[in-house]
């Protein structure tokens, strides 16, 4: 077992930390938050740490989940000169590509590894231990860091080098905006067109157009439910991600640009905390209006 320390306790953080408490690891976190971190610690085995370099003193690895580049780069600027050498730093935020090389190179320097290692799943991912894992790295740094994430993870995949995980995540961001935007006109045309949503589904969803979307989000989306998974204003931030990654290597993203902008509408009726498949409750309110 090792010692690790996670830093940002999250809707995803929390209970990814309290699986790697749950397979024996000796386990120290840290929240901007300090509450948070004591929560923690009441529900789980580990210490709760009052500040960055007391969390990641003598771990063999530390695992980051956290907003946005500007809050990884601020909290690995701390952690990074507080950690051993020999230990490996792990991002498991979904961040830009350019960061993720940016920090490999840092902790190479200091004799750390780095790992770019997002993850899509969602909370519910995170909770049941069932989160996909897409890293970036060098290949040892990869074997050091994989038997860890495994205490959360149902797939993990070694996708290339330093970045390789962040632009495989814009990837799979790009397809949910498609598939979502997609799911809810259907869901909406069936409605206009006087059909039974749910008789509908049992229909198309043993076909071509089954998805997780479809199987795990139409019930709500029918039902104007958006509590249940990942939140607008944190699609809006890995869709800015991916077009600004687009505009580097002269990809064509029309589609994901379009969603971004249903997105912004979303934000705009208040919805900036609903779930991303609230793209239903956008067609519906132009109908009221």
């Amino acid at each position: 077992m090792a010692s690790v320390a996670f830093m940002g306790l999250g809707v995803m953080g929390f209970p990814m930390a309290g699986h790697l408490s749950k397979a024996g690891h000796v386990v120290r976190v840290w929240n901007r938050t300090a509450a948070k971190a004591h929560d923690w610690a009441g529900q789980y085995q580990g210490q709760a740490c009052d500040s960055v370099e007391e969390a990641v003193t003598d771990a063999d690895c530390v695992l980051m989940c956290l907003g946005d580049d500007p809050d990884v780069r601020a909290v690995a600027g701390i952690a990074l000169p507080a950690m051993k050498t020999g230990a490996v730093l792990v991002d498991h935020t979904t961040a830009s590509a350019e960061l993720a090389r940016d920090l490999h190179k840092i902790a190479n320097e200091s004799e750390i590894g780095f790992l770019d290692a997002p993850v899509s799943g969602g909370q519910a991912g995170a909770e049941n231990g069932q989160l996909s894992i897409m890293c970036g790295g060098d290949d040892s740094v990869f074997a050091k860091a994989e038997p860890i994430m495994d205490a959360y993870a149902k797939a993990i995949v070694h996708a290339g080098p330093a970045g390789a995980g962040q632009l495989t995540k814009m990837v799979n961001q790009i397809c949910i905006a498609g598939l979502v935007q997609g799911l809810a006109e259907g869901l909406h045309f069936a409605k206009r067109a006087g059909l039974d949503p749910e008789t509908v589904i049992s229909a198309v969803s043993k076909g071509a157009a089954q998805s997780w979307q479809m199987e795990n989000r139409w019930r709500t989306m029918v039902d104007g439910k958006f509590d249940f998974g990942f939140a607008v204003n944190w699609m809006r931030k890995d869709l800015r991600i991916a077009l600004e990654e687009a505009r580097t290597n002269g990809a064509r993203l029309p589609a994901a640009a379009l969603v971004d902008q249903f997105y912004a509408e979303i934000e705009a009726m208040g919805g900036g905390r609903w779930d991303t498949s609230s793209l239903i409750a956008r067609l519906e309110n132009a109908d009221r209006t």
